[in-house]
């Protein structure tokens, strides 16, 4: 089972995916300063399970070429781009972080359109945060590269033995890149974008949705308050969460997938 490659343009700016499988289409998005290899980790068990999973890099991210600028009303008219490309009428969409708040923003938008909604450590709590760890992350990018990156990325206080994994994972990640200058832009931008107002909108959105969070000892960036605040104000949401001391089930993408399909299946998506 081999990809089939794609490139959508959309005012200027060239978006590069892939699309594998057949069936039933789930749509990827990535997160900021990731790629689309980083939702399921390069898993392939969803396509196995007879899905057609399409996955992209965002704008400036992974091989998708530099951007103007980097807000979530871009990112969302990126999505519509890409669905029109590859005639995608209904899917589920899974999203990590940014791509978690980019799905949610074209679910409120167009909930007929989508069947179910994977929410992979949700992080936007319905303003822009601005937040400063974004510019340090920016300024150690624009100062020393990847490597510097990498030890400013590093979440403090890791369990004994997790360090040198999660620096590995970071590393790999950001060198996927081919225009880092591009990626310290969106590191700058995003966080001051607004992808919807307020999070009472959530109370509207009638679509089964999966919120897969992480606990804060490992992921401060992602709070676990904010995906529980999710859980709470969505309808028809349902919550998962590894054990205390374990990784994080978004970190694992064959077992993350394995949990997306059992979803998939019991709402009806299939």
């Amino acid at each position: 089972m081999q990809p089939a490659t794609f490139q959508v343009r959309r005012n200027g700016v060239t978006l590069l995916g892939e699309a594998l499988g057949e069936g039933p289409p789930i749509v990827l998005l990535h997160g900021l300063s990731a790629t689309r290899r980083n939702v399921v980790q390069g898993s392939r068990h969803l396509a196995k399970r007879g899905y057609r999973l399409i996955a992209y890099d965002a704008r400036g991210h992974g091989a998708s070429p530099p951007a103007p600028s980097y807000g979530y009303a871009e990112l969302v008219g990126d999505l519509e781009a890409v669905l029109e490309h590859l005639d995608v009428e209904r899917m589920a969409l899974v999203g990590s972080s940014m791509g978690a708040a980019t799905a949610m923003a074209f679910a409120l938008d167009h909930p007929q359109r989508v069947t179910a909604l994977v929410q992979i450590t949700p992080a936007y709590s319905g303003q822009p945060t601005g937040e400063e760890r974004w510019e340090h992350l920016a300024a150690e990018l624009e100062r020393g590269g990847v490597k510097a990156f990498v030890e400013q990325a590093l979440p403090p206080g890791l369990p004994e033995g997790w360090e040198e994994v999660t620096r590995q994972a970071i590393r790999q990640r950001m060198e996927r890149h081919q225009h880092l200058q591009a990626v310290t832009q969106a590191l700058r931008e995003l966080p001051r974008s607004s992808a919807w107002e307020g999070l009472d909108r959530l109370g509207e959105l009638d679509v089964p949705v999966l919120i897969v969070a992480s606990r804060d000892e490992i992921d401060a960036l992602h709070p676990l308050a904010v995906a529980r605040d999710y859980e709470r104000r969505l309808p028809r949401a349902e919550l998962a969460v590894e054990d205390e001391g374990k990784s994080p089930l978004a970190w694992q993408g064959a077992r993350l997938s394995g949990v997306i399909g059992d979803f998939l299946e019991r709402v009806g998506y299939s």
